[in-house]
């Protein structure tokens, strides 16, 4: 039992990177795309992904030159990352304490982490503190993302809130979230997410 655990509220599992259904492949594609294009916007050369799961987002955004690290709450989870991409490194660890020091990465990545987690607020405190320059957020667009489950027959007792979902953002508030600590570059906001590119405010500066 990972003792780090209890700071991250998981839901159930659901490998959203091979799905056969062909409307959430559509969903998918639109995701990252949006992904994909954001960060073609931007420069960097090392990447921190917080909440990386079993790895799959990173292979699939990233190019591979990019010194990269994954961190995520659960040892399962970091163990089948390993196995899977041997090239990338991983290790367990807290949003909440990011076990990196200070300034160290170009850009940190937090793709559908904040959602899950009692005190997003903390996380983006830490992810400031770890990140040289950018930072991109994606979570799911609330309460469209629980309408949508509404519709395809999902969590109807739970009034369609995924389970692991403790924080529902719309729009307006994921964008509150991250001005507060970084100033916001790009948005795309693919059907049912949105997809903040940011900067730290001290990187603003620098570059005037």
């Amino acid at each position: 039992m990972n003792p780090l655990s209890d700071q991250f509220i998981g839901g159930n599992y659901f490998d959203k990177y091979r799905s056969t259904n062909p409307i959430h492949q559509w969903l998918m594609r639109g995701f990252m795309g949006s992904v994909r294009e954001l960060l073609g916007s931007i420069e960097y050369g090392s990447v921190l992904e917080v909440g990386c799961g079993p790895g799959d987002l990173a292979t699939r955004i990233l190019p591979p030159q990019v010194d990269y690290l994954g961190i995520d709450i659960d040892q399962m989870e970091i163990e089948i990352a390993r196995k899977q991409y041997p090239q990338l490194s991983f290790q367990v660890g807290s949003a909440y304490e990011l076990p990196v020091e200070s300034n160290s990465f170009d850009l940190v990545i937090a793709c559908e982490v904040l959602e899950h987690l009692e005190d997003p607020a903390k996380a983006l405190a830490e992810i400031d503190r770890v990140a040289k320059r950018w930072v991109l957020v994606s979570v799911p667009w609330e309460p469209t993302w629980r309408i949508l489950n509404v519709i395809r027959g999902k969590y109807w007792r739970s009034f369609g809130n995924t389970p692991g979902h403790v924080q529902h953002f719309s729009r307006a508030e994921i964008r509150r979230q991250i001005v507060n600590r970084f100033v916001i570059v790009n948005e795309l906001d693919p059907l049912p997410w949105t997809i903040i590119v940011a900067s730290k405010r001290s990187s603003q500066k620098t570059h005037l």
